[in-house]
């Protein structure tokens, strides 16, 4: 974001050239996997109806108790010195009323999630509702004197006794449950005034998203009926008028619908889908709908890339949204009646609009870029003027010294042009070739985007370039290259996508970047799947880091989440497809690994199931043709959560690839708590 101030930046350098001393003092030094844990984040951005102020809150780390610590603030949108805003109890799905006198939020009350208002001017959170199980999501009425909430339907007396007495078993895909135990969801209607709930529908569903219309008499919802791992795409859009609770069907296709969003107006609502009559492997689309006729169009048929946070505007004549192409993120808009699409802002690097004022007429917003960990700024939404209303990671550009990024694009098979990002570190010479380290993302269908990440500026510390590459079948580009990894593209997964990763390294190679023997490679998710793959078809990386992976698509195909593999990446199922199905698996090929390979794997995780994991490390043990090592990680799902496991996690790959790419027995970095407890054990 300092793009953005340049003359305050060219001043500073300026004052800083001129000051030796200054100089001195301000001696940056290589970022350490410390460093990323210690990094503030923030999240929770609101900008008050009146767009006077903003709420937010920040997240840091807290070592001794193994966690983030999150805090609450409130800071004006002219800018200046934030303040706490919420207590230490804090709370969660923070919303404002429509009027802009409450602030509510979600806190848990004897292991009961209810809504807490408190008065925007300050003072404490008081509980309003006393729900008997927990609030799920919420919307404020228009008029701010109601509150609209799903909640699952309560157990009896007599079905808790009994589950509490041990009664627990799970009868998977029966009634609400999946692979674990639900309950079926329905609507209720809180009233401020008079703090009665009254209960909407009387349903067997499951609710994924809802809106409540302008005149506040009617919700629209996407639902589904049956909660089997795999039938996401089951989810259709409903109408229900709110007064005789009559519930109409407005969608009948298996392309699942979400974010609805009403226009102002109330004579149509938008929301958003990939496709109107199947799942399809496409970037999600705008369409909006008239519900008395459920007539609808495409609205967004002219954009290419990633759509988020859809909101209309007052006159309900243009649609706001953050649109993610190629590597950067900005503000568009959409002419609701030609389709015709508009970009709003043009920055290099991530932005976000996290929140809007009620007349739309102005915007806070999140910026990240590569080299600036992510802070929030206001603008008006006509002018784009941006105000610095945070800094909470001033040190990092201070202190650090950090890696230069380019992105960079390559050619690779069937016609396809790949795009990536190719960090450097501080300083690089051209023409050096240095030990080059691989990233795959996860997905498939993410994307490496220009915003921060600290392991970049990790590895560029230790001497490597990085190379980030959108293979296909990443978001945030066209639907062909969307589709480029599916059985509709023509290539399955681990084939195109694998062609456009070592394509890419070739380039970088080429351009004098890269040394040929000293390449590594490493990805988490599905990055963890192409990177087991990528072994497998070659010896090329000396070292690999793969984590959260699928090694065998078969064995993986009721535990895990493999809709996309039978609909999209391989097709059909093990019995009918039995030979793509171990075509496919790293698995299959794992005579093949002479790579060193470091796995990692969370014992909690059910998005990629842990045994995978376990069936790749046996296998590369036993054939004995590479170094292989394997840490199983307690309480940890898809997505570590607790920093320790973080720091290992990271210490102990970066071990891993200092030993086997650049031949160094690496010591790593130890922490300012654990210096302070050696001393205190100095001392006894």
């Amino acid at each position: 974001m300092r793009k953005l101030f340049c003359l305050a930046t060219l001043t500073g350098l300026i004052l800083f050239a001129m000051n030796p001393l200054l100089a001195e003092e301000k001696q940056r030094r290589p970022m350490t996997t410390d460093d990323s844990l210690n990094i503030v984040s923030i999240s929770s951005v609101l900008l008050s109806p009146d767009g006077e102020w903003v709420f937010f809150s920040k997240s840091e780390l807290d070592w001794e108790k193994n966690k983030r610590k999150t805090k609450y603030y409130k800071i004006s949108a002219q800018g200046g010195e934030d303040f706490q805003f919420i207590g230490e109890a804090g709370g969660s799905s923070f919303q404002f009323s429509t009027d802009g006198k409450f602030l509510s939020f979600k806190r848990t009350v004897e292991k009961v999630s209810q809504i807490f208002l408190m008065p925007t001017w300050g003072g404490e959170g008081v509980q309003y509702t006393k729900h008997k199980n927990s609030v799920g999501s919420y919307k404020w009425s228009p008029d701010s004197k109601k509150i609209f909430f799903i909640a699952k339907k309560q157990r009896s007396k007599e079905e808790e006794k009994k589950y509490k007495a041990g009664e627990d078993v799970i009868l998977v895909d029966e009634g609400p449950n999946g692979q674990i135990a639900a309950q079926w969801q329905n609507f209720w209607v809180f009233d401020i005034e008079t703090k009665k709930e009254t209960r909407i529908t009387e349903e067997e569903m499951l609710i994924r998203d809802f809106a409540v219309s302008p005149c506040g008499k009617k919700i629209v919802f996407s639902a589904r009926f049956s909660n089997r791992r795999n039938e996401g795409y089951k989810s259709e859009l409903y109408l229900i008028n709110i007064e005789d609770k009559k519930k109409v069907r407005l969608t009948n296709n298996n392309a699942p619908e979400s974010s609805v969003t009403w226009a102002p107006d109330g004579k149509s609502f938008s929301y958003i889908a990939s496709d109107d009559k199947k799942w399809l492997n496409r970037n999600a689309k705008i369409y909006i709908m008239n519900p008395e006729t459920k007539e609808y169009r495409l609205l967004s048929g002219k954009f290419e890339g990633s759509i988020r946070g859809v909101t209309w505007t007052r006159d309900s004549k243009y649609i706001l949204f953050n649109g993610q192409q190629r590597t950067n993120s900005n503000l568009f808009k959409l002419n609701v009646s030609t389709g015709e699409c508009s970009q709003l802002t043009d920055v290099s690097g991530t932005l976000q609009v996290r929140s809007f004022s009620k007349d739309r007429t102005r915007m806070v917003y999140t910026f990240s870029d590569y080299d600036s960990p992510s802070d929030i700024y206001m603008t008006s939404v006509a002018v784009f003027k941006p105000v610095r209303l945070t800094n909470v990671n001033s040190w990092v550009e201070e202190e650090l010294l950090l890696a230069s990024m380019k992105v960079i694009t390559w050619k690779s098979k069937r016609g396809f042009e790949i795009e990536g990002l190719l960090h450097l570190p501080a300083g690089y010479k051209e023409g050096v070739q240095l030990p080059l380290m691989v990233n795959i993302h996860g997905g498939p269908a993410g994307c490496f985007a220009n915003s921060f990440r600290a392991s970049y500026h990790v590895y560029a510390g230790l001497g490597y370039a990085s190379l980030s590459p959108n293979v296909r079948g990443s978001s945030g580009y066209t639907d062909k290259l969307r589709e480029g990894n599916s059985i509709q593209g023509n290539d399955v997964i681990g084939k195109g996508d694998y062609w456009d990763l070592m394509n890419g390294v070739d380039f970088v190679i080429k351009q004098g970047y890269a040394d040929p023997d000293r390449l590594a490679l490493r990805g988490w998710s599905y990055g963890g799947i192409l990177g087991g793959w990528n072994i497998t078809q070659t010896n090329r990386f000396k070292a690999a880091s793969i984590g959260a992976g699928v090694y065998d698509w078969t064995s993986e195909y009721g535990p895990g989440f493999n809709y996309d593999v039978r609909l999209w990446h391989i097709g059909g199922t093990p019995w009918d497809n039995p030979d793509e199905y171990r075509e496919q698996s790293a698995f299959t090929h794992v005579k093949n690994v002479s790579t060193p390979t470091f796995l990692i794997h969370g014992m909690k995780d059910t998005t990629d199931t842990e045994a995978q994991s376990m069936l790749f490390f046996a296998a590369i043990k036993d054939i004995g043709k590479a170094p292989v090592r394997y840490i199983r990680v307690p309480r940890e799902p898809h997505g570590f959560r607790e920093p320790r496991h973080q720091r290992i996690r990271d210490i102990e790959e970066i071990k891993w690839m200092q030993k086997y790419v650049t031949k160094i027995d690496w010591n790593p970095w130890v922490r300012k708590e654990e210096k302070k407890e050696e001393k205190e054990e100095e001392k006894k």
